[in-house]
């Protein structure tokens, strides 16, 4: 009768270990353990991966900030480079617990995924030299050369649209374009203005390019995370408000685009919620 009860308390034991040890590992859905966080990695302002290893950008402080918020350190992120076609997978896979990535907000994404915020409201802009005068309006790329990446829908809504003579030109990454530009081979590149304004404020570009200031779309950045998850939805949704509140969201804009005097956008109104 004894061993029977010795054998039984040995075996509560293993039971009671394993189930703590289970409990105590990297789970993004326990305090204390690890989140893993989407974000890009060649987008400097935004979001990039230096080559050092550290990670940097306005994404990457707005994601710690809400990490803070929802229980977890800087120490505890993993953090996880998410392609933009790549987002919504990653998402509904678990891959990422949310994604702060430059994510426009929209209908077609919105059918996949759910988003927090907005916590930034960019549009489509035009960088150029900073002694270029002749290009002040989407007609002045006409005859002109305008850069952006293979596959880019902001430079093709300029030719089909705005200027149906420019001669566009694409290359496999952002920096070819900037390259292109300082060497005069292009007289313009074309994305978002908050990714031109990260190019323009990096210390070997700084005093070189600047953005015509244009507002050619209305591009509401999200943190997206997976459908129906108002819990989370409505932490991040505090997280991004305190975030205004406290200050923390104009040091961390003044902090990744300020070189580049960029005019950015108040912090948006959140709109999105479950």
């Amino acid at each position: 009768m004894k061993l029977r009860k010795t054998s039984a308390a040995i075996a509560t034991g293993l039971v009671l270990s394993l189930t703590l040890s289970a409990c105590g590992g990297d789970s993004d859905d326990k305090g204390g353990g690890k989140i893993s966080i989407g974000i890009k990695f060649d987008q400097p302002g935004v979001g990039l991966k230096t080559p050092d290893g550290k990670y940097v950008g306005f994404d990457v402080d707005v994601a710690t900030y809400v990490a803070k918020e929802l229980g977890y350190d800087a120490k505890d992120i993993v953090w996880k480079q998410t392609p933009s076609a790549q987002r919504e997978t990653m998402i509904a896979n678990g891959d990422v617990k949310f994604i702060a990535a430059s994510y426009s907000i929209n209908d077609k994404r919105k059918e996949k995924v759910s988003f927090a915020g907005p916590y930034f409201l960019a549009h489509q802009d035009l960088l150029v030299r900073a002694d270029e005068t002749s290009i002040t309006e989407p007609s002045s790329l006409n005859s002109k050369k305008l850069c952006s990446v293979t596959g880019s829908t902001s430079a093709q809504n300029v030719k089909d649209k705005l200027a149906p003579k420019a001669n566009l030109q694409e290359q496999g990454g952002y920096s070819e374009c900037l390259t292109g530009l300082e060497n005069k081979a292009v007289d313009a590149l074309t994305t978002d203005d908050s990714i031109l304004a990260g190019f323009a404020a990096q210390k070997e570009h700084q005093g070189k390019f600047k953005l015509v200031g244009l507002r050619l779309s209305d591009e509401r950045y999200g943190i997206g995370l997976k459908k129906g998850d108002t819990k989370l939805q409505g932490d991040i949704n505090k997280a991004l408000e305190k975030m205004k509140s406290d200050g923390s969201w104009e040091k961390f804009v003044k902090a990744n685009f300020g070189p580049a005097n960029y005019k950015y956008e108040p912090a948006p109104d959140i709109t999105e919620k479950g």
